[in-house]
Order: structure tokens, then sequence, then C-alpha cells
């Protein structure tokens, strides 16, 4: 089974260009849509409208509002969504494919963060 979301979802997601250390996923929806559980890389994400969300993974669930030009960074995750606002959710995603650099190992593990974060 593929967790690629322009495969899980094609009727969602589209892709607008790709190259060996980039892709460019559009996403669209609308109230009620959901997806099916995917995957993304480190992702920086550019909603084109205001739109709100519920992401759900590994049994959290975390809710976001988003606005129009409200870029955020996305760590690596997997994850299902929901619309759950009144209006359509219109994004881009861009997709980074090389890998985080490696780092020391530290005492406490890094958490990631379920949704897009600052």
């Amino acid at each position: 089974m593929s967790h690629d979301p322009a495969v899980t979802n094609p009727e969602l997601y589209h892709v607008l260009f790709e190259n060996d250390r980039v892709r460019v996923l559009e996403y669209r929806d609308v109230p009620g849509d959901r997806t099916a559980p995917h995957r993304h890389p480190d992702t920086v994400m550019y909603p084109l409208a205001s739109f709100t969300r519920r992401l759900t993974a590994g049994g959290r669930q975390v809710e976001v509002k988003l606005e129009p030009g409200q870029v955020r960074w996305l760590d690596a995750q997997e994850h299902a969504g929901e619309n759950i606002g009144d209006t359509p959710s219109h994004a881009l995603f861009i997709e980074l494919k090389d890998p985080r650099p490696t780092t020391p190992p530290t005492t406490t593990p890094p958490t990631t963060a379920l949704g897009p974060t600052s």
C-alpha cells in the first residue's frame, strides 16, 4: 500500500512540479472531505485559503486553523486529515527529498509535532 498522498488521494493532491530534490503538491478539498493515512517528508506548507483541519496520527489528534500566506514547517510525518471547517482547503506543499542532516544523539529524543508548526 502506498503512503504517497498523490496516490492515496489523487482527487485532492496534485503534483505541480518534481525533480530529484523537491516535489510541489497542490491540495484542495471541501468541508467534510477526509484523506487516507499518508506520509509527508520534511515539508513547507503554504496555505492559499483560510481553513480548519483535524489531523490524526498514532491515537493523537490536533485541530489547526490556517490563514492564507501563513507559511508552516511540517516535520516528516504520517497522518490522516479532515476538513472540519466551513470553507474549502487550498494549500501548496513543498516536500524536500534530501534527508535531514544527522546530528549527534542527545539524551532526550526530539519530539515530532503533529501538523504544521511555525
